[in-house]
């Protein structure tokens, strides 16, 4: 589960766009070779995001 989002400005804007919001159940579901991107799943979709990007997102498992 998402605990929160450390992102400001534009890119904190876009990740809460993407579903990626406090209290949204998320799960990894996969990894690229080289462990970037990173995939997640949420609300039925499957999502690809960057470390870079991930790195803002705080979970707490369920």
């Amino acid at each position: 589960m998402i605990s929160g989002i450390q992102a400001e400005g534009e890119l904190g804007r876009r990740i809460r766009d993407m579903g990626l919001i406090v209290g949204a159940e998320v799960r990894v579901v996969g990894r690229a070779p080289l462990k970037d991107p990173v995939a997640l799943r949420l609300k039925g979709f499957t999502l690809s995001l960057r470390n870079n990007e991930a790195d803002y997102i705080a979970v707490s498992p369920l």
